[in-house]
């Protein structure tokens, strides 16, 4: 179950990836979507961390 949540969370971070290109890339980018992508993305990332941590020690 683990490997599938952590397959889901990559997919998830790409997608968030993708966003934060095409939202700078645009004429006006919105700052606070912008801040509100990069925050996700980074709890994301924390959580796979945390997850492939737990594994590890498993």
């Amino acid at each position: 179950m683990s490997f599938k949540l952590i397959a889901n969370l990559r997919r998830l971070h790409l997608k968030l990836d993708h966003e934060i290109q095409a939202e700078r890339a645009r004429r006006l980018p919105d700052a606070v979507r912008l801040a509100r992508l990069k925050k996700t993305k980074l709890k994301v990332k924390d959580r796979m961390t945390g997850i492939d941590r737990s594994l590890a020690f498993a």
